[in-house]
């Protein structure tokens, strides 16, 4: 038995679990490319202030949830809590931006925050992230929303729901932060979330609290202070996603966990997962670059949980075909045979064929019982008389049937029978 365990809140990704974990990325990766993204990979950490400053200081990712600590410098670092802010010091960083726009950016890695573990929530997660960086055409953000859509669906998915919004802009949102401010004060709140609701008062209509939900039945709803560009906006959106055929929910109460979205805002959610049913979500975030201190650059952008999903396929019973692992599998008895089955496997896999073979001179029936748990369809099967033969035994290993087949034609051979 182990002395270490993974620390609380993280996890070893193992197999089969970890094949529909890759075949996520994959999927996703796939999707992206067609419709003109490019991968980006940032650090593991960057300097605390790029989070504090662009997540925003009032959410609780920053005010209770990062991983903080101090270099042998004394310079402040933290292991990245979420992917946008990152994304976009790295366009800035390398003037990205000074090329075609919209930047069509994917990513894909682990992100923490220090939070109570419990299903479907970690310290350690994974998302696949898409950001398009300097557009403020509202058919940009149509096009994230689509393209998490088919990238749901080609994996399988059908009970998602998606929940929109808008929060407006620097114009109108003052408006309405006053009017939810003079609301929420009227309220039984505790201290704490007082405080929120001087200093970000749409965080409030984000509490999950039974008792803090009781009482925002009445409260000020941001489509109703929408200026008229923004309300043009989310118009446009709702229209265009409706044109594609794309089911959402209105949800006028949907605000995200982060402080930079303007304008549109989206949640993909599962009702198969309890309470934490949200799978991934997104929106626009105009003022985030210039935030960071750079040019205005108009972007949109999600992130989608892939532990989430993963539950979501469960819930739903779903199982993404990952194909074999291995197609063939050698089996070699006699020292000899082991090279020359060892030679073979090596041409079937430059071949693109997946092989794989007994290793520690197993006896032939440990080996070929080692050929039916691999899940190929075929085994090869070189003992010292078919070596003295030049020929080596094809074996089904669906049907049981068996033949001889040349040495030097096996690899052509198990061509044709795959294709």
């Amino acid at each position: 038995m182990s002395t270490f365990n993974a620390p609380k809140g993280t996890f070893d990704m193992l197999p089969p679990y970890s094949e529909t974990y890759n075949r996520i990325r994959i999927q996703f990766g796939l999707e992206l490319r067609d419709a003109g993204f490019q991968y980006i990979e940032t650090p593991t950490f960057e300097d605390t202030g790029l989070f504090a400053r662009g997540v925003g200081e009032s959410t609780d990712i920053v005010s209770k949830e990062m991983y903080t600590f101090s270099d042998r410098a004394g310079r402040s670092l933290t292991l990245r809590p979420e992917g946008t802010a990152a994304v976009v010091r790295s366009v800035l960083q390398h003037k990205l931006y000074a090329a075609r726009l919209p930047v069509k950016l994917w990513y894909f890695g682990s992100y923490y925050r220090y939070e109570q573990p419990q299903a479907g929530r970690t310290r350690q997660f994974t998302q696949v992230g898409a950001e398009a960086i300097g557009s403020r055409d509202p058919l940009v953000d149509v096009e994230m929303i689509a393209l998490a859509v088919e990238g749901f669906q080609k994996l399988g998915l059908t009970d998602f729901r998606l929940l929109l919004n808008s929060l407006g802009c620097r114009e109108c949102r003052p408006v309405y932060r006053s009017r939810l401010q003079e609301f929420l004060r009227s309220l039984d709140l505790d201290e704490d979330t007082l405080r929120r609701v001087d200093i970000n008062p749409l965080r409030v209509l984000d509490d999950k609290r039974p008792e803090v939900q009781a009482q925002l039945t009445g409260a000020p709803l941001i489509t109703d202070s929408l200026c008229e560009a923004c309300a043009a906006h989310h118009t446009f959106v709702r229209s265009m996603l409706d044109d594609l055929g794309i089911k959402y929910e209105d949800d006028p109460r949907l605000v995200r966990g982060l402080d930079y979205y303007v304008r549109t805002i989206f949640e993909f959610v599962h009702d198969g997962l309890g309470a934490q049913s949200a799978i991934g979500g997104g929106g626009r975030y105009d003022g985030l670059a210039q935030e960071l201190g750079g040019p205005e650059l108009p972007s949109v952008g999600w992130a989608l949980g892939v532990g989430r999903t993963m539950l979501a396929l469960e819930a739903e019973g779903r199982e993404i075909e990952m194909g074999a692992d291995c197609d063939v599998y050698g089996v070699a008895l006699g020292e000899e045979a082991r090279r020359e089955v060892f030679k073979l496997v090596t041409a079937l896999r430059v071949a693109d064929i997946p092989a794989d073979m007994a290793f520690d001179s197993k006896k032939l029936k440990g080996a070929m019982k080692a050929a039916d748990q691999s899940g190929a369809r075929y085994a090869i099967i070189l003992g010292d008389r078919d070596l003295a033969d030049g020929v080596v035994q094809l074996k089904d290993l669906t049907t049981g049937d068996q033949a001889p087949v040349s040495l030097h034609l096996v690899v052509d051979s198990l061509k044709e029978k795959l294709q």
